[in-house]
């Protein structure tokens, strides 16, 4: 067996801590290496070969819990040890093997780097959080040509079999009988039908913890239609659903002791002579009406329909995701999701869990006043908000007239999208919002 390649961290400025030889400290001077954030130097040995590389993990006081997946995106595949300053072994694990993450499912596979365990690290805890991550960034970046609904909907049962999840799924016209019109009406359209996906998992007595997924296969706007440059990576409109999917498995794996129920409404926003219009008044599951002001707002119709249906058991806790709005990215953009709750300490805690696990959220406010935003003259609300402002908390205020039972309520409007790699995540479809609630999740409901 081929020995594993040293990988040396080292904090900036922390050279001459880092146990290194006369000569590879030289070296390491000579090509101005000082622990800087994300640099990588080779480090020759005494003949010539590769005695290892050195890390960068910058500043002390920064130390990024994910830096190490910078390390593993530049490495060529090998396998590698850790040594030096690198922090917490389970996160630094973490990171190195989130970082190691390729989508080659339309091209030659490349071998990725692999990290020997630290000492120290908890080997499980790592799996599930990298298999959490890589089973929603796979997600993502299909195509909706090989992940329309109907493909989503046998990956979905697949996911729910290999867990043990009892699942059940209403489709089509079934939807209006079922009592889920919105679904119905966003989906109709679509050559493969709408649907929403039920599963649930644990002990029935336990606290009741239901998530919520935005499932939408691909987005064109509908009738109100997105420009082709907005069209281009609208394969990520199931984002929610995805990460949802990755949450539920870092809960059924770590066997949390919570009674999970996972509602995914799947439907693809196309345009047809079914399509459903502007002006449009749809009643919803909850029976409130809604007027059209926009078909590219759609997200919020199918999640509403959800929402009722998961608040009608009054959960404990009611949490959904969704790449809901673009003026979630203008606000705060790519990196850090907005996050909604109806209750500030429930929202501090899970802020709280998202930097420990180099997740971030950050609290935005449910403002009331605004809920004027999405009047309307014909029926009970408009679902585009008025005047092009707020954009993020109008589309949560208009999600919260869903939920009246449910004794806590989050929103997530996360991008699910890295537009530029950074540590920890390639280009391309990523996880967010996973380890900040299962780390929230795992604080309150241990196994």
């Amino acid at each position: 067996m081929t020995a594993a390649t040293p990988l040396i961290c080292v904090v900036d400025n922390g050279l001459a801590a880092a146990g290194l030889t006369p000569a590879q400290l030289a070296w390491a001077e000579a090509n101005g290496f000082s622990g800087q954030r994300g640099r990588l130097l080779p480090l020759p040995d005494a003949d010539g070969g590769l005695a290892g590389h050195l890390f960068g993990t910058g500043p002390a006081q920064q130390h990024p819990t994910l830096v190490l997946g910078l390390a593993a995106a530049a490495l060529a595949s090998g396998s590698y040890s850790l040594t030096g300053d690198f922090g917490d072994p389970t996160l630094a694990a973490l990171g190195f093997r989130l970082g190691a993450y390729r989508f080659d499912r339309y091209r030659s596979a490349r071998l990725a780097p692999n990290l020997l365990l630290p000492q120290g690290a908890d080997a499980a805890e790592v799996d599930r959080l990298v298999e959490a991550g890589t089973l929603a960034r796979d997600l993502i970046n299909t195509p909706a040509n090989d992940l329309g609904p109907d493909a989503f909907e046998s990956a979905i049962t697949a996911f729910a079999q290999a867990r043990g999840m009892t699942i059940a799924v209403t489709r089509g016209d079934d939807l209006l009988e079922a009592g889920f019109p919105m679904i119905h009406a966003v989906g109709r359209a679509a050559a493969e039908a709408p649907r929403l996906i039920d599963l649930s998992w644990g002990d029935p007595s336990h606290p009741k913890v239901t998530l919520v997924g935005k499932g939408v296969t691909f987005d064109t706007g509908g009738l109100d239609i997105k420009p082709s440059s907005g069209m281009l990576i609208m394969k990520k409109d199931m984002g929610g659903a995805a990460n949802v999917l990755g949450l539920a498995h870092a809960i059924v794996s770590a066997g949390l002791g919570v009674r999970l129920r996972v509602l995914i409404p799947i439907v693809e926003n196309a345009i047809s002579a079914s399509s459903f219009r502007p002006g449009d008044v749809l009643k919803s599951r909850k029976g409130l009406t809604v007027e059209i002001g926009n078909t590219d707002a759609e997200g919020r119709l199918i999640l509403a329909d959800a929402l009722a249906l998961a608040d009608e058991e009054s959960p404990e806790l009611l949490l959904d995701m969704a790449t809901l709005t673009g003026a979630a990215r203008v606000a705060l953009g790519p990196e850090l999701p907005p996050l909604y709750s109806t209750d500030d300490v429930l929202a501090a805690d899970l802020m709280a869990a998202g930097l420990a696990s180099d997740d971030p959220l950050w609290h935005m406010p449910l403002w009331a006043p605004y809920d004027a935003m999405m009047s309307s003259k014909i029926a009970d609300v408009n679902n585009a908000g008025s005047g092009g402002f707020a954009g993020s908390v109008t589309a949560a205020l208009f999600l919260r007239r869903f939920v009246s039972n449910a004794r806590n309520w989050v929103h997530l409007d996360i991008y699910g999208w890295a537009p530029e790699a950074r540590a920890g995540r390639s280009h391309g479809g990523t996880d967010q919002g996973i380890r900040a609630v299962y780390g929230l999740l795992k604080q309150r409901y241990p196994a």
